[in-house]
């Protein structure tokens, strides 16, 4: 027994001594001290189990707390996906829950940590989420976090969801900023408030954080498309007036100086809808302007349009007059003053349909123009063969006077000229043949069938032909018959001639008869007359001079 316990019995046996001799005292019976001694007992008794129950207690609170912390270390581990297990240590139960304690403490601090980690992450999703949502309001600061499942592996999923909803956040950002761009130069080029179009999107457009809800790219998708399809309109409405005005203007005949301010749609004119365009060139200001100016010339035209009109038929008159086209100008003029003066007929329809008639004859005296052309040259062909005539029957045109050898050149280009008609005339009556078929109807030259003034031509110059035949052969007898009179009776003393007139007589060459040869006698010239038979040299005058040939 400890001294603890000696001393408290002693303290027991005393204190009972003391009470047996207060009891006898007293004169206390001995019931009376049993039942008091038993109620002492009963009293300790009682004070031992309060005792005995209350370490029973605190047993019992050692043993929850050790089974509390076990479970909550189980359940952190398994939060945090922990693969140790915990070994319990044997002992009483304040050396096991003192074993336990740091173990508990440091899976809390790892909790703590892997739910702020977890908690960052879930907020920035959340912030991402709604903004693609396109959700404005702010978020509530009490996310959730599952507390139960802190494993690194659902870290790392949150992680690269968070990674995909950033980039899918960059991808929309990328895609609000081209739509921006977009819309900017489309301002600049349409002339309209650049904020206020983005404003009416989307207020967070216009400032630093834009919003990249499916909401907000659908309306500038549509935006986009709007201001390009008002791009084109007003740039294909810009090129109709552009082209209108130069009608206008060509027919009004307005200055340069006029037309100038307008050069901005004549640029227009080449470009499409996609090339690049200049500030501000298709801004409503620009087609007010445009608009106004074509009222004012339609104006201006209706006012004009009568001179318009006859000046119009007087180009088409014109054109028909240098292709020597059929057109009675005088009477269709005179019909179109009538129409005009009557009031009856839209002038812009006569205008019209004069401008039909000015292309369509255009386009036939393009296929006229090589007939045509040929035709000039056979004329001139005729003019040369004309003029040698002349100049073959003048008497003096071997004189030395000033011009004769410039004469004596063009006779002779002209007898090569001429030697080529025939030749003339068969092409150019085979390539009308061609024309007319082609087109089938006939080639009216002034008012004329040209294939007819062809056949007639070649009639008339086989006529001719055959009466310059029939002139050189009397010519041929008649020297003949001269000669046999001289021979018979005797020269007679004549006259003397004039210088050059010896050589009128025999200075042709023998043409055979041809219905399309065109040459006519005397055309070769000197050189004729020295190889007919009847030539000689002592014809020639004796005043003949030989000029020399000018280069």
């Amino acid at each position: 027994m400890s001294l603890s316990s000696t001393t408290n019995t002693t303290t027991c046996t005393s204190l009972l001594q003391e009470l047996q001799i207060i009891w006898d005292e007293i004169g206390e019976g001995y019931s009376e001290r049993d039942e008091m001694l038993l109620e002492l007992e009963q009293e300790c008794l009682d004070i031992y189990n309060k005792k005995v129950d209350k370490t029973r207690k605190h047993r019992a609170e050692l043993q929850r707390s050790l089974a509390q912390s076990e479970a909550e270390i189980a359940t952190l581990m398994s939060a945090l996906g922990e693969q140790a297990s915990f070994s319990k240590k044997e002992g009483s139960l304040k050396e096991q829950i003192s074993s336990v304690k740091p173990v508990l403490e440091e899976l809390m601090v790892k909790k703590d940590l892997r739910w702020r980690q977890v908690s960052e992450i879930v907020t920035q999703i959340a912030e991402i989420s709604c903004n693609i949502a396109g959700n404005d309001s702010p978020l509530s600061s009490g996310l959730e976090v599952d507390g139960s499942d802190l494993t690194k592996r659902k870290l790392d999923e949150l992680r690269a969801h968070l990674q995909d909803l950033r980039n899918e956040k960059a991808v929309r950002l990328k895609k609000v900023n081209s739509y921006i761009s977009a819309v900017h130069e489309l301002s600049e080029i349409l002339s309209f408030d650049f904020s206020k179009a983005l404003g009416n999107v989307h207020k967070s457009l216009t400032g630093a954080s834009k919003s990249i809800s499916n909401d907000t790219l659908a309306r500038l998708t549509e935006l986009v498309e709007s201001l390009k399809k008002e791009k084109r309109q007003r740039l294909l409405k810009l090129q109709g007036l552009g082209r209108t005005m130069q009608e206008l203007w060509s027919l009004m005949e307005t200055t340069t100086d006029e037309r100038r301010r307008f050069d901005n749609l004549s640029v227009l004119l080449s470009v499409q809808a996609d090339d690049a365009l200049g500030k501000g060139c298709l801004g409503l200001d620009i087609v007010r302007e445009a608009e106004d100016e074509v009222k004012r010339l339609n104006a201006l035209k209706s006012s004009k349009m009568k001179e318009l009109v006859l000046k119009r038929h007087y180009e088409l008159e014109e054109i028909c007059r240098e292709v020597h086209m059929d057109f009675n100008s005088d009477a269709a003029r005179q019909s179109l003053i009538d129409v005009i003066d009557s009031g009856d007929a839209d002038l812009s329809d006569i205008l019209e349909s004069l401008d039909e008639q000015i292309e369509k004859a255009k386009e036939e005296a393009s296929s006229r123009k090589e007939i045509l052309d040929k035709v000039e040259k056979l004329k001139h062909a005729k003019e040369e063969e004309k003029w040698l005539d002349d100049y073959e029957k003048d008497e003096n045109r071997f004189s030395a006077v000033r011009g004769a050898h410039k004469n004596l050149k063009r006779a002779e280009k002209a007898r090569s000229l001429i030697s080529k008609i025939p030749a003339m005339i068969d092409g150019l009556t085979t390539r009308v043949k061609a024309w007319e078929k082609e087109r089938g109807v006939p080639f009216l030259c002034d008012k004329l069938p040209l294939l007819q003034t062809l056949e007639e031509e070649i009639v008339l110059r086989a006529q001719r032909e055959e009466e310059k035949r029939q002139f050189r052969e009397q010519k041929r007898l008649q020297g003949q018959l001269a000669t046999e009179k001289e021979a018979k009776y005797g020269s007679k003393s004549a006259k003397k001639k004039p210088l050059g007139q010896s050589l009128n007589t025999d200075n042709v060459t023998k043409t055979p008869l041809g219905r399309r040869v065109g040459t006519t006698p005397g055309r070769s010239g000197v050189k004729d007359y020295r190889e007919s038979g009847r030539g000689n040299a002592t014809a020639i005058p004796l005043n003949y001079v030989a000029l020399q040939k000018e280069d």
